[in-house]
This record gives C-alpha cells, sequence and structure tokens, in this order.
C-alpha cells in the first residue's frame, strides 16, 4: 500500500519543482469526452498554448499505480504540461479507466482510442495528425511505450469512423517505465501482480466470459498467462518501426528496476530505432529535484522526431 500511495502521490508533489514558472502557458484548457465505456465517458483535457501553435501535439499519459483521474490532471496541467505549451505544443492529459476496476489490457486500450480521437480530430485542433508524441511517467510510461510500439493498424470498416485511424504515436519521451513483465529485475523473475508490484495485483487479473454459466472466469491457467504477460510488455512489442523513445530512470528506483529501461533500449537499438536513456544518478521511483532539466530534454526530443 505504501508503493501505491507513492505512485498516486508522484505528481502532486511536482509544484515545487515548478516555483519558477510565474505565469501559466495555457492559453485554453478544455475538457473533451473521447470514447466511453461501461456507461461511463472516458476524458481528456486539451490545452491550446498560449504561444503560437507550432501545430504539432503532446499526449501526457495522466498514470499513476494504472490510475488516472481529473484532479491529478489539473496538477500536471499546472506543472508538468508548461515547458512543452511554451514551445507552442497542444497538449491532450488524457485521463483512463483506473486499476483497480480496470485492468492493463483495457487501460492500454483506452489510450489507444484517445491516440485515434486525437488523430482523426487533428484538424480541429489545430495540429499534424502524424506528429503526435506521448510522455508518462512510470504507469504513465508504461502507457506511453505502448502506444509507441502497437496501435499501427486500423479497422478501416468500423462503425466509429475514429476507429478507422491508426492509434500509434510518432515520439515518446518517459520517466522509469516498466517493459518487461516476464524479466522483471532479472531474467526469468516473472512479475505479473506480484513481487514488487503486489500492491498492484488487480491491474493483472484477466477473466473470459463463460457463456453457459453467464460470469466471467479469472484466468489461472500459468501458460496463458506468461502468453498474457508477454502480450502487455512493450518490450515484445517493439518493431523497426516503432516510434524514437527517450527515457530517464533512476539508478535507485526500488519499484521499477533500472534494468527495465536498459533492456528496453537495447532492444531498439539492435532495430536501428533512435533511442537514449538517461540515467539519474542516486535516483529514485519519486521527483527529482532537477525534473525540470529532464523535462526540457523531453522538450528537445519531441522538437526532433516531431519537427
Amino acid at each position: 500500500m505504501k508503493r501505491l500511495l507513492l505512485s498516486i502521490l508522484f505528481f502532486l508533489l511536482l509544484i515545487p519543482a515548478f516555483s519558477q514558472i510565474r505565469e501559466s502557458a495555457i492559453g485554453s484548457m478544455e475538457e473533451v469526452i473521447y470514447g466511453r465505456k461501461n456507461g461511463m465517458a472516458l476524458t481528456m483535457n486539451v490545452l491550446s498554448p498560449k504561444a503560437k501553435s507550432n501545430n504539432r501535439g503532446i499526449i501526457l499519459a495522466i498514470s499513476a499505480g494504472l490510475q488516472s483521474n481529473f484532479d491529478m490532471a489539473l496538477e500536471w496541467a499546472a506543472t508538468i504540461a508548461q515547458p512543452y505549451l511554451l514551445k507552442g505544443y497542444t497538449v491532450f492529459e488524457v485521463c483512463h479507466g483506473s486499476a483497480p476496476k480496470y485492468n492493463n489490457i483495457e487501460i492500454v486500450s483506452d489510450l489507444h482510442r484517445a491516440v485515434r480521437f486525437i488523430r482523426y480530430n487533428a484538424a480541429k485542433y489545430n495540429i499534424e495528425p502524424n506528429k503526435l508524441g506521448i510522455t508518462g511517467a512510470s504507469s504513465g510510461g508504461y502507457l506511453s511505450l505502448m502506444m509507441g510500439t502497437t496501435g499501427f493498424d486500423a479497422d478501416v470498416n468500423a462503425k466509429d469512423p475514429v476507429d478507422r485511424v491508426p492509434g500509434n504515436v510518432q515520439a515518446v519521451a518517459c520517466f522509469f517505465p516498466p517493459t518487461d513483465f516476464l524479466n522483471f529485475g532479472k531474467t526469468g523473475l516473472v512479475s505479473l501482480g506480484t513481487g514488487q508490484l503486489s500492491d498492484y495485483r488487480a491491474a493483472f487479473e484477466f477473466s473470459v466470459w463463460n457463456k453457459q454459466d453467464r460470469h466471467f472466469e479469472l484466468i489461472t491457467d500459468q501458460a496463458k498467462l506468461l502468453e498474457i504477460g508477454r502480450q502487455i510488455s512493450p518490450i515484445y512489442q517493439v518493431t523497426a518501426q516503432s516510434a524514437p523513445t527517450l527515457i530517464a530512470h533512476g539508478d535507485l528506483d526500488e519499484l521499477i528496476p533500472l534494468q527495465q529501461s536498459e533492456s528496453y533500449i537495447q532492444k531498439l537499438k539492435e532495430l536501428n530505432v533512435p533511442c537514449e536513456l538517461m540515467i539519474k544518478q542516486g535516483g529514485a521511483h519519486k521527483v527529482w529535484p532537477d525534473i525540470m532539466n529532464y523535462l526540457l530534454a523531453f522538450s528537445d526530443w519531441f522538437d526532433k522526431y516531431l519537427k
């Protein structure tokens, strides 16, 4: 529980690190419904820059411990979003269905829906549809990597026109993401809501619908769970078409081992995908005092690969 609370509060602690921001760079903010599921709306905040638009979009995956909410998005608007807005990026703060109500697969699906919605409505938001970047931290970083490696295909016959466009992004920059749940910290160590990730067990519980008895049955077969573990691990989705990726990770991170980012970057290098790993010496799984330096590096990365 302690780790869960630390993750949820991660970005609430950012305000002191951004005390040098004297005036908001937000020109306007609009809450938008990008999809619906189970009778509920999925929402994002669209932040238009006060500065001249550069016609590019940055998605902020509002996620900590695979939980997401509007209050967190408001904190991000005042902190994380500012460096991107100052450069003229339109920022999309995407909230997703939260664990423990929704599992990992369902949450990834929400983000793909958001990317497709943004791309489909690109003209409305005055951005280029194929110039989208994404960022986040921890579970938000994980979701960022999934958007950089999956979602290339679109259902051209979908009833909803939003689903007829791809759900991938063109650049990723994120903090300390999990990347391989089948080798978590060391080779062969499986962590699907177990071990270091035991506080997040519900997000790794998957079920199938039993038509005869009309109820959901929890999947317990280990072979099937390992198959799902591979499916939800970004490292196994990497191809030569994956988005250029910059990751910042601390070498003292006790929740998400540095090994996760190291192995992911190595995989990108093997396929000649532009990538870089910034290692924070003494960095733990929390806000770093010099986080602004990393955000500026992220914005430069987006400048390079989106412009």
